[in-house]
């Protein structure tokens, strides 16, 4: 891999992982641009990736959408159908992997979700997944959305699920295969801070990647 593009970053996260806080600090540290997944536990996008569905769908939150999009089992309200699967398939993988592409020839940036590791390849870029035991990620969840367990549980199932049926049917590929990462990290045993400095510290040793574009550890407040 040139140095270049290991300036590129990709992270995968369940939910309650802490993708959504540490992939956005990753990107600050690093002073790349940062790329939100298509969607969160909280139905929240920062790019419309589902721009393209039929206005049925597009009155679901983008969550159940996407699961409704790839053929999940989600209750449509009466005058809801799900689209063709090949409709979706292509329209969802195009439209989403724009982005990626675009950060890919820019050879700079941090990616959170859209199976960006599979869309990539481990020979562009650098893989990191984030991952943790069920409970541990609902209450880490909870913490991060200011939500209860109960709801923070809920959300589990739900995003887990959407995110693990995107990467499956649009990639035929688990984004829990470790396979697919550079680096695996339990994120739900150190604080989400120490995740960042951990990645940012591989990254300096990564083959190729110049330690210099690595800023270094930032001195403790106070």
């Amino acid at each position: 891999m040139g140095s270049g593009q290991a300036r590129l970053v990709t992270v995968s996260a369940s939910y309650g992982a802490g993708g959504s806080v540490v992939a956005p600090a990753l990107a600050r540290r690093l002073g790349v641009p940062f790329l939100q997944r298509a969607t969160t536990s909280t139905g929240d996008t920062s790019e419309q990736c589902f721009e393209r569905l039929e206005p049925e769908e597009a009155a679901l939150n983008p969550v159940p959408r996407l699961l409704a999009a790839l053929g999940g089992a989600v209750p449509l309200g009466p005058t809801q159908s799900p689209l063709p699967a090949r409709h979706h398939d292509e329209s969802l993988r195009q439209h989403c992997e724009a982005g990626i592409r675009q950060l890919a020839a820019d050879r700079a940036g941090v990616i959170l979700g859209r199976g960006a590791a599979v869309v990539l390849g481990r020979d562009r870029g650098y893989h990191v997944r984030l991952d943790g035991p069920p409970a541990l990620r609902a209450a880490q969840g909870a913490a991060i959305e200011g939500i209860s367990p109960d709801e923070a549980r809920r959300r589990m199932a739900v995003a887990d699920r959407a995110r693990d049926a995107y990467v499956r049917r649009l990639y035929r590929a688990s984004p829990a295969d470790p396979g697919l990462y550079h680096l695996v990290i339990d994120s739900t045993a150190v604080p989400l801070d120490t995740v960042t400095e951990l990645i940012a510290t591989a990254l300096a040793s990564f083959a190729g990647f110049p330690a210099a574009a690595v800023p270094g550890p930032r001195p403790a407040a106070g």
